[in-house]
């Protein structure tokens, strides 16, 4: 008779392709057996019935901004808050921390800050701004996911946005890596040329800024992306897309053979232009959200499988960076990332009837497959790492502020009422969070890309 560490008794698996009620085997972190009722002992037993178990969440865009403005979030908090939404592992953004991870040096410092104080593994982005391309091959070397370039004022000083030949030049290097671009695609001559017209003229509320960032600054920005990537032969993520034209456009090119993907955030799928207005600058964020018929054709696009990936695109600040009469200077980033998994299954799942094996799919397996994770990422199946939530989908409640573990307890989505509840998260077979509270030490490791662009042999050039 098999001894295991853990066993799961009784719940309902939910993966990308299937929903099976089974029960899972957990040994040395990994999923050692999954069956209708395994035979066998363990140290521990968790009985699941009455519950769902998703693989954990992988938030493939977060800003937890440590070293350096930890008093924004910090991995200790913004992990935390992960795991209470039901996430396992994520991948940080090279802003706004500070320095920036755009260099080897940059890259070690955050990755000692993470290592002592992240409650779930995790993986980074680095960056690209002018100037730094030489220093791309160190940071594949070290194990970046890819790197990160705003086309647009990233509002962070000492992260600028890429000139055309700074991102072209970029995409050059990252195909000879192997290495995959991610890109903040808003034009930034029509976003800053509206912004300063209407500051100039004193219109400087809400629905100024909205109009400052139309629709077409994104299409045109991810159409310039697109033809570089063409021509370079880059691997390409479009991130935070809100437009089903945005969508469209990278359905397009993957089409004509080209690999590029993209990504958009809850806050395009649930809050709407009137949801700003009402809410206030809790709310802003660029690309601004958009119109109810917009937020529809992205949940079709969801649905259809055209939009492949949801990440929270959490991007804390004080609550003093959030309040001023004057929208332009608002910060402009939203808190989202314990409430990614709550969101889809309400508006998703509840409301749409959108597939559970869908929310599966766009929280984790598919995270997995193109940042380079699987197969021990994103996936309930024997040998993949034991990463996985156990969600009470019966149970509904109404987000309170003091619900949310984010460092400042601010977000737009307070006062919904949210469908389902995680119980529990593991992270490798132990569990990290539990009926509401942390009950682990810091146990996140470094997940790097299984494509390993160190390989190349222009990483040490």
């Amino acid at each position: 008779m098999s001894q295991y560490d853990l066993i799961i008794r009784g719940g309902m698996l939910v993966s990308a392709e299937a929903k099976t009620q089974s029960d899972l085997a957990i040994s040395d972190g990994c999923v050692a057996a999954c069956a209708p009722e395994i035979e066998g002992s363990a140290t521990e037993e968790i009985d699941a019935h009455g519950l769902h178990i998703f693989p954990g969440v992988i938030d493939a865009h977060v800003h937890f901004n440590e070293p350096g403005r930890t008093e924004w979030e910090g991995f200790a908090t913004g992990t935390a808050a992960l795991a209470a939404g039901g996430a396992s592992a994520y991948i940080e953004m090279p802003l706004n921390a500070h320095p920036p991870t755009i260099d080897a040096a940059s890259f070690d410092l955050k990755l000692a800050a993470a290592q002592a104080r992240s409650l779930v593994d995790f993986a980074f982005w680095g960056g690209l701004i002018p100037g730094n391309i030489e220093q791309m091959a160190e940071l594949a070397e070290r194990g970046v996911i890819g790197f990160k370039a705003f086309l647009s004022n990233s509002g962070i000083d000492d992260f600028p946005a890429v000139d055309d030949l700074t991102l072209y030049e970029g995409m050059e290097r990252a195909s000879q890596l192997g290495s995959i671009i991610a890109v903040h695609a808003e034009n930034d001559q029509i976003t800053k040329g509206l912004a300063q017209r209407a500051i100039a003229e004193g219109r400087t509320g809400i629905r100024d800024y909205l109009a400052s960032r139309p629709a077409i600054a994104e299409w045109e920005a991810i159409a310039r992306a697109i033809l570089f990537a063409q021509e370079t032969g880059c691997r390409l993520h479009i991130v935070h897309v809100s437009t089903g034209r945005g969508v469209a456009l990278v359905a397009e090119a993957r089409a004509r053979g080209m690999d590029v993907t993209c990504e958009t955030c809850p806050h395009y799928l649930v809050l709407t232009e009137e949801d700003v207005e009402r809410l206030g600058a809790v709310a802003k964020c660029a690309p601004p959200v958009r119109t109810a018929a917009e937020r529809e054709t992205l949940w079709h696009l969801l649905m259809d499988g055209t939009l492949p990936i949801v990440a929270s695109d959490h991007s804390p600040a004080p609550a003093e960076m959030k309040t001023n009469e004057d929208f332009f200077n608002v910060w402009g980033g939203i808190s989202g990332c314990q409430t990614l998994l709550r969101l889809l299954l309400t508006e998703g799942w509840e409301q749409r009837d959108i597939p559970l094996t869908t929310i599966a799919a766009i929280t984790s397996r598919n995270v997995a497959q193109r940042f380079g994770l699987a197969p021990a990422k994103g996936q309930l199946t024997v040998g993949a790492e034991a990463d996985m939530a156990l969600i009470d989908l019966h149970h509904s409640d109404v987000l309170h502020s003091s619900d949310l573990l984010y460092r400042h307890q601010h977000s737009p989505f307070v006062g919904r009422r949210l469908r389902g509840r995680v119980v529990r998260t593991l992270v490798r077979g132990r569990t990290v969070y539990h009926e509401g509270k942390i009950v682990s030490p810091p146990l996140g490791r470094l997940l790097r890309p299984t494509y390993n662009p160190a390989t190349s042999p222009l990483a040490t050039e």
